[in-house]
């Protein structure tokens, strides 16, 4: 762990005390850049509270109180809903408590891991357990990792056949070259990377949500069934010309679809496999009648 990663972690350790005392109070970690060793200087810290029941504001603004020195930024979401964020700065530093029943967080992991609801935000919390440092609790936050770890079968192919759209933005490159469509590009180029990630994400059982997407190369890293050289493959994508990015998106995808009927046949590829190779043509005058 790097230097400012511990001084973050023993500052996580400070600040939940006063939650921890509370008896309703029963598991913590930190999660985050944190607990993987990835923050630096403009990091916040990401820190998980669960409770049998949810603490009241009064206990919530105490514990605040004896972390001398805490300034609220804002509170996120509504407890009523089981679950709500707190965010404060302490030392010039944002922490992110997020605040949750055990039931409300059991609930939420069953929609991804029961359910299969694959663009759920919930797939970023998921890796969060996975990844996260526990503070407090361990037995009940070890029990989560190994849910988490378990990766199922059906959530595996369930992101493969949800990620498998690709608008073929290769075959209309000579009519959008005569066209204002700088904006429309790139936004069909993000589409179409977060949708290659989500494919090999199923294939490589990541937990994987496009929702504040970061840090894409070490994401890769973690891919053992993916396109060679991908990660630089995909960055160049928005820095070379269109009409050349487009072709090159092109053979990614026909690469990614290979691994798909490699490793998981069962999945139809059809209908992403008749866009690859078209061409849209122009339509041509014809002869007047009269």
């Amino acid at each position: 762990m790097t230097d400012t990663a511990q001084y973050l972690l023993e500052l996580a350790k400070r600040n939940v005390k006063p939650y921890i005392a509370n008896p309703k109070t029963k598991a913590v970690m930190v999660s985050g850049s944190v607990a993987e060793g990835l923050c630096d200087r403009y990091s916040d810290c990401d820190v998980m509270l669960y409770y049998e029941e949810l603490p009241t504001e009064e206990e919530l603004h105490l514990a605040r109180q004896q972390n001398q020195g805490a300034e609220l930024i804002e509170i996120l979401g509504d407890r009523l809903e089981g679950a709500f964020g707190e965010s404060f700065l302490m030392n010039g530093i944002e922490f992110q408590f997020a605040h949750a029943t055990i039931s409300q967080w059991e609930q939420e992991m069953s929609t991804v891991l029961e359910e299969f609801d694959v663009p759920s935000p919930i797939m970023k919390m998921l890796y969060g357990t996975l990844i996260g440092i526990p503070l407090y609790g361990e037995a009940l936050i070890q029990q989560w990792k190994a849910k988490v770890a378990n990766y199922p079968d059906r959530l595996s192919q369930t992101m493969v056949e949800k990620y498998l759209k690709f608008f073929p933005v290769w075959g209309m490159q000579e009519k959008l070259a005569r066209r204002d469509t700088t904006l429309w590009h790139y936004q069909i180029m993000v589409e179409a990377v977060q949708n290659l990630l989500g494919v090999l994400s199923g294939l490589n059982r990541l937990y994987y949500s496009t929702f504040q997407f970061k840090r894409t190369s070490r994401f890769i890293e973690y891919m053992e069934i993916a396109p060679e050289n991908l990660a630089d493959r995909l960055e160049s994508l928005f820095h070379d010309e269109p009409q050349i990015a487009v072709y090159q998106l092109e053979e990614l995808v026909r690469e990614t679809v290979d691994l798909v009927e490699i490793h998981m046949p069962q999945v139809d590829t059809s209908k992403a496999k008749r866009k690859l190779g078209w061409r849209q043509q122009p339509w041509k005058l014809g002869e007047s009648d009269g």
